[in-house]
């Protein structure tokens, strides 16, 4: 009887910036009883991949697990994928870093197990059809795709076994398609259904090979799953009952299928991801629409039929649906320039055979590398660009490797330029201005807006906000309580893509969408009768049109003399309305940036352009963030006033102040709004609620504080106002 490949691959991954208490429960509750359990089954092999932040926890907390994997490797059971090492979307990156990323990972797994990877895990399976050259040149000979991206391509489920070839401008590579039906299956249900099914498939398709490859959380992690992974005992029962089917499935990994089988034949795949993650990238009127038509089609009993030719965005598609993202996606497009003008830095690309060298990149690389672990850039049905955590972490690593270039151009501590270029590439030039304490980054199409704020020496982002905004998702936290209960009386877990979310109570209470991005300095006048409760909702009225406009560049200039201070200068005409009638007013505002220190001194000159009188309520909006709301450590502070409500969390008013901040006693700074003319302030948090493996969750994103004067202006007649912005140590 001729035997049927099994091929069985897990992938392992914590990202950069995840809590250490989350790397120690999942370690603990999945990757560590997984290895347990299969070392004690030799006739098991299987092909392992872990991500690099996750392989530097284990190798610092448990050098004995590496040990096992070791062991394992030597006899043959067990082979090891590269990647790029911090978990990046290789498809978004520049070349070197994609290449630079896959060494890094190689060399490590040379040096820790003595063994030559042959293939990789490609982060979220984003493929794009360049990736075939780059891979090919990181020395690697093949990866695995979900069957998604093969029935784009045309093929049937007839289609989806063994392996294809693949090539982009003649740098060929192996491609395995995973199988989703055990994708959903592995460890969801019994055994001996796995095995019933790959009988069924060879006797429908009479294949070869057939692939498995998924997520290890999976195995523990999940909710629900690590009761019925290892203490109800799946994983040992789905170990023996392959054992004993062996007479007929034999278990290799992809490198030996590789070395034993022929290719399926030769495909070009469409740039694509699985499923979810291209339903997740769609706009979220268009997310809603997308599943309601998946729902007819399944009604109908066409949806398999038509499958080849139903599919939801690109990933790309994510850096629209945030702003956000776009925006750590171009500054670290941004770093990685900066760092490639740096000779003999990058590893040289070539075409040679031996191109498995051990490479141990650069300090500064080492953080722009962490800088690039995927999970913060997009959002799904893990919580990723919702975690502030996450996100601090990419800036914080991006940030540091900038400190590390600067420091080789710029030997002296107190230093200011200015550079204007398209940083988030929208055709139109931002303002970026770089010290050695303080990054700060001007919008002038954007309101004169500031989108990015760094405390240098912290590596500190307090511009790291997020706006809120409508998700698909949010329509089940409107349903009534009693639709959200999982069913929790099955004897197996459902996959986590099933699962029925639960929300506290009062949640759907909560829900509120911004129109206009979270940044700093952005000018408003509000209508009468505007309350702290309305701004926070975003249901007020707004008078201006100075939030999304543009502001035009009057002056940028140096100035040298006792010091040295940058000062950007923006100017917008623009207009007010009230009952159907529109009058001008100017506004400009001034920046100077000093080379000592993290200050912006900003001097704001509103002119009354209309003919008569008016009576205007003006106020700056500041959004800033020190990640945790509700930590004692955080918190907003004025100078000899005690606050009844002091953490981020709380929302508050007060008036008559000079000087309004938000102190962080964990890192050790402060900032420090000051005002020549005393202000009325009114501050809160904005929270956002998203869906994560466990459920929803409130988030705190960052405080909003609006400093606002109740003015008068007479025709022509202009007021002044001056903010002092400054971040120092404590």
């Amino acid at each position: 009887m001729k035997k049927r490949v099994f091929m069985f691959g897990i992938h392992n991954h914590q990202p950069v910036g995840n809590f250490d208490h989350i790397f120690k429960e999942t370690f603990n509750n999945g990757y560590l009883p997984f290895i347990n359990i299969l070392e004690r089954y030799p006739e098991i092999r299987i092909s392992l991949h872990y991500s690099g932040p996750l392989m530097e926890w284990i190798e610092k907390e448990d050098v004995g697990y590496f040990d096992k994997i070791r062991r394992m490797v030597e006899r043959g059971q067990v082979e090891i994928l590269s990647g790029g090492f911090y978990e990046p979307l290789l498809s978004i990156l520049p070349e070197e870093d994609s290449i630079g990323q896959i060494r890094m990972m190689t060399g490590f797994i040379r040096e820790r197990f003595n063994y030559d990877p042959k293939g990789i895990w490609l982060a979220e399976r984003v493929w794009t059809p360049d990736l075939s050259r780059i891979i090919n040149l990181s020395g690697m000979k093949y990866t695995v795709l979900d069957d998604t991206h093969f029935f784009y391509a045309g093929l049937n489920h007839k289609d989806m076994f063994g392996y294809y070839i693949t090539e982009k401008e003649g740098y060929p590579i192996a491609i395995f398609p995973i199988d989703k039906f055990l994708r959903y299956s592995i460890p969801f249900k019994h055994p001996q259904e796995t095995i019933e099914y790959i009988k069924k498939s060879v006797a429908d398709y009479n294949f070869d090979g057939i692939t498995y490859a998924d997520d290890g959380e999976k195995f523990g992690i999940w909710p629900g799953t690590y009761k019925w992974v290892y203490e109800e005992g799946w994983l040992e029962d789905f170990f023996r009952t392959i054992k004993e089917n062996l007479y007929w499935i034999e278990m290799l990994t992809f490198s030996e299928y590789l070395e034993k089988y022929p290719p399926s034949g030769r495909i070009y795949l469409p740039m694509a991801s699985y499923e979810e993650m291209m339903e997740w990238a769609l706009p979220a009127h268009v997310g809603v629409r997308y599943e309601e038509a998946l729902k007819e089609l399944e009604n109908k009993g066409m949806r398999e039929r038509l499958k080849p030719f139903i599919r939801g965005g690109l990933w790309d598609n994510f850096l629209s649906k945030y702003p956000e993202s776009n925006q750590m996606h171009k500054k670290m497009l941004y770093v990685s320039k900066k760092a490639r003008n740096l000779p003999n830095l990058f590893p040289r690309v070539t075409n040679n055979e031996d191109r498995t060298e051990y490479y141990k990149p650069d300090p500064l690389l080492v953080e722009l590398y962490k800088g690039q672990c995927n999970c913060a850039y997009w959002h799904g049905l893990f919580g990723g660009i919702y975690l502030n955590h996450l996100r601090h972490a990419v800036y914080k690593h991006l940030i540091k490797a900038e400190n590390l270039i600067d420091k080789r151009y710029c030997k002296d501590k107190d230093w200011i330029m200015m550079e204007k270029i398209d940083i988030d590439a929208d055709n139109h030039n931002e303002i970026l201005i770089s010290g050695g304490e303080i990054n700060a980054y001007i919008d002038p199409d954007y309101g004169g807006s500031f989108f990015e704020i760094d405390y240098r020496p912290k590596c500190f982002n307090l511009s790291n906000t997020l706006t809120r905004r409508e998700e698909p998702y949010h329509r089940k936290i409107k349903l009534p309580n009693g639709d959200t209960h999982t069913n929790e009386t099955i004897s197996q877990p459902p996959s986590i893509h099933d699962i029925i979310k639960k929300k506290e109570k009062g949640m759907e209470d909560m829900l509120s969408y911004d129109w206009y991005l979270r940044r700093s300095f952005l000018d408003h006048f509000l209508g009468e009768g505007t309350t702290l409760q309305d701004f926070m909702i975003c249901s007020y009225p707004e008078k201006g049109d100075f939030i999304r406009n543009r502001y035009e560049i009057v002056e940028d200039e140096t100035i040298k003399g006792d010091g040295r201070e940058i000062r950007v200068i923006l100017r917008r005409l623009g207009q007010i309305h009230e009952n159907g009638v529109y009058r001008e007013i100017e506004v400009s505002k001034g920046f100077s940036f000093p080379q000592k220190g993290a200050i912006i001194n900003s001097i704001y000159r509103i002119k009354n352009r209309s003919p008569e009188e008016l009576q205007l309520w003006f106020g700056v909006e500041f959004n800033l963030t020190l990640l945790s709301g509700d930590d004692s450590q955080r918190y907003y502070f004025i100078p000899g006033i005690e606050l009844k409500e002091e953490r981020l969390n709380k929302s508050g008013e007060a008036i008559e102040l000079k000087e309004f901040g938000m102190k962080d006693e964990y890192n050790k700074f402060q900032i420090s709004l000051s005002f020549e003319e005393p202000t009325a302030i009114w501050y809160f948090p904005v929270e956002t609620l998203s869906q994560s493996e466990s459920g929803f969750q409130r988030t705190y994103q960052g405080s909003v504080i609006l400093s606002h004067w109740k003015i008068g202006l007479k025709r022509e007649g202009m007021k002044e106002i001056s903010i002092k912005l400054e971040i120092k140590e404590i």
